[in-house]
């Protein structure tokens, strides 16, 4: 199953609305094929395994991620793959939520095969959270992506840009950038930064997210990189109600789009309301980059699924930027660690 997993992680940007799914096909304690779904529209991952397996899938147990879904959408069912290979036992991590797809293991346990679920189930759920949070809660998935030194600093000083980390974190930076449907900063971020936001260290998505500025005042410069590659990429400006005109019509003029948000305090915008926005348009999933007042009031609001915390192994110091105003509210669970040269990376999950 953790085999599985790995395979169901290659599918990462490329998958997107449908979750991300492994398989492993083992017969007589040997892997015989294993797969994992590669793109949207493509072939599912018990597909894959069993091409994979051709006859020797007969009698075998097939392990998979997710719950072989049982109906037919841009591809057959899953589970009329299963019966035709003559599988003798399917192990799944997790049910599929969904009303459409799923019920499949029902359907194959009434055709005589054994299955068993919950193998890894934590894991693969950490994997489809986005998808999970979509089918179940109805709401955007929001990921908070920070680089930080080892005293939880984000700059030298507020509006000055600070290099923190080093190559491999910049690059699992952007992979992390290819698996959402957009990429979101505050104003201020813009201000000091003049970032692209855009996925360049990894292969281009198949649906390159869309870059989102919480900017109430529609401060964003004309002259930003933002705005030069509206061409390329979809900017999205979220503004009070009461921004100016004149910016407003200069910006949609180069091609930014505006979407008017209510304020919840002045020169703030009202989260959830941005959250409840950005659902509406078809946005399941956002990763917010910061910075400092707006991570601050994410967490303090309670509105972030995911940490993904990138230390440096430096100190800026206590006159430099704090990345929050206070301490997360809630419980964490820590989902994964791992070293980016002399970087780490801890992603944590909220606990329930």
């Amino acid at each position: 199953m953790r085999r599985a997993l790995a395979l169901a992680a290659r599918g990462w940007g490329r998958v997107c609305p449908n979750p991300l799914v492994g398989a492993v096909v083992v017969r007589d304690g040997q892997v015989v094929g294993e797969g994992f779904h590669g793109s949207y529209g493509g072939a599912h991952a018990e597909v894959e395994a069993l091409r994979a397996a051709a006859d020797r899938a007969r009698g075998a147990t097939l392990y998979v991620t997710l719950e072989p879904c049982n109906h037919h959408g841009k591809t057959p069912p899953c589970t009329e793959a299963i019966l035709r290979a003559g599988v003798r036992r399917v192990v799944y991590a997790v049910a599929d939520p969904t009303a459409a797809a799923g019920g499949g293991a029902e359907r194959l346990r009434g055709e005589g095969i054994e299955v068993e679920s919950g193998l890894c189930a934590e894991e693969a759920h950490d994997l489809n959270a986005v998808f999970f949070t979509a089918s179940v809660e109805q709401r955007t998935y929001v990921c908070l992506k920070l680089a930080l030194s080892l005293d939880a600093r984000i700059a030298e000083a507020p509006g000055r840009r600070t290099a923190i980390s080093g190559p491999r974190a910049i690059r699992e930076a952007h992979r992390l950038r290819a698996g959402y449907d957009a990429l979101a900063v505050g104003i201020g971020t813009v201000l000091s930064d003049d970032p692209l936001l855009t996925v360049r260290e990894w292969p281009v998505p198949s649906r390159p997210p869309v870059r989102i500025v919480l900017d109430s005042q529609l401060r964003t410069p004309l002259v930003s990189r933002l705005v030069a590659t509206t061409p390329d990429a979809l900017l999205w400006l979220l503004a009070g109600r009461d921004s100016p005109r004149a910016r407003r019509d200069a910006l949609e003029s180069r091609g930014a789009r505006i979407i008017a948000v209510g304020e919840a305090a002045p020169g703030r915008l009202d989260l959830r309301e941005v959250l409840q926005i950005l659902w509406g348009e078809g946005i399941h999933s956002v990763l917010f980059e910061g910075g400092s007042a707006l991570a601050s009031s994410l967490l303090a609001e309670r509105l972030v699924d995911r940490l993904e915390l990138f230390y440096a192994p430096t100190f800026l110091g206590p006159e430099a930027l704090p990345a929050f105003r206070a301490g997360p509210p809630e419980r964490w669970r820590l989902a994964a660690r791992r070293a980016l040269g002399p970087d780490t990376l801890l992603s944590l999950v909220r606990a329930t």
